[in-house]
């Protein structure tokens, strides 16, 4: 198993990306823990990999406030003695988040508190303990949209995940001399209820996406936690400060 007795702290981890990549790091011998604001949706998460004879715990946190994390990250260590990998995958996307000019600004601070600030909150409270042991992986999951405009907009979600990719950078400087690598990884559009939700009521919004993807899919949580998988296990050692474009290659496709 790649990630045997490593301990991995994922936000998010009720459901979409963040519920397979639970599953999944339990299957490659990780001990979970699950961070998760919807209480039940986190204890589901953690039923389910118990059941399949997984070591997992299940903290309730929400990852904008600052005493939320910092208590759920103290439970976590605890629990398990130690955290070596990070994976911030918690984020959100409102359907009221449309371009600078008619987007709420109620709606732009909620996606930054929960994509950005949420971020720095569990680097804030996870690193520290990653630098008593002198090793550690950060996984950022910030998208592809940091990298490219859509005349369709989503100004908020988009500028977040351009600060996540910035944040990743600057920890991989800071942090990989002690022992603590940072990457990013930037999916295409995925099979999530949040995206197939607003997709699947659109079929012309549906097509046009498709026509753009040379892969002729939209991506699934698998093909983003077998990159994750990757980024946590010993295999990346010298894998820092890189930011992966796990797209399908739509970033490439002028036309």
């Amino acid at each position: 198993m790649r990630l045997q007795d490593k301990v991995c702290i994922i936000t998010g981890a009720g459901g979409g990306m963040g519920k397979t990549a639970a599953q999944m790091f339990a299957r490659e011998g990780a001990k979970v823990a699950v961070f998760e604001l919807n209480q039940e949706a986190g204890r589901k998460t953690a039923e389910q990999i118990r059941e399949e004879g997984g070591s997992v715990e299940f903290f309730a946190c929400n990852v904008a406030v600052e005493g939320s994390v910092k208590q759920a990250v103290a439970e976590a260590v605890k629990r398990f003695g130690q955290v070596d990998i990070l994976y911030n995958n918690a984020g959100i996307m409102p359907a009221e988040d449309h371009s600078v000019i008619d987007t709420p600004v109620d709606i732009w601070d909620l996606v930054m508190n929960v994509n950005v600030k949420g971020v720095f909150l569990m680097c804030k409270y996870v690193i520290p303990e990653m630098l008593r042991q002198q090793k550690g992986s950060i996984i950022n999951i910030a998208s592809f949209v940091a990298f490219l405009g859509c005349s369709v907009p989503q100004d908020a979600y988009t500028a977040s995940k351009g600060a996540v990719v910035s944040l990743t950078r600057s920890l991989a400087v800071q942090f990989r001399p002690k022992g603590i690598r940072s990457n990013a990884i930037c999916p295409g559009p995925i099979e999530t209820p949040l995206l197939m939700d607003w997709l699947v009521k659109d079929e012309e919004a549906k097509r046009i996406r498709l026509n753009r993807q040379p892969s002729g899919r939209f991506g699934k949580p698998e093909d983003i936690v077998n990159c994750a998988i990757y980024l946590a296990s010993d295999e990346s050692d010298w894998t820092n400060g890189a930011i992966l474009n796990i797209d399908g290659g739509i970033t490439c496709n002028y036309f």
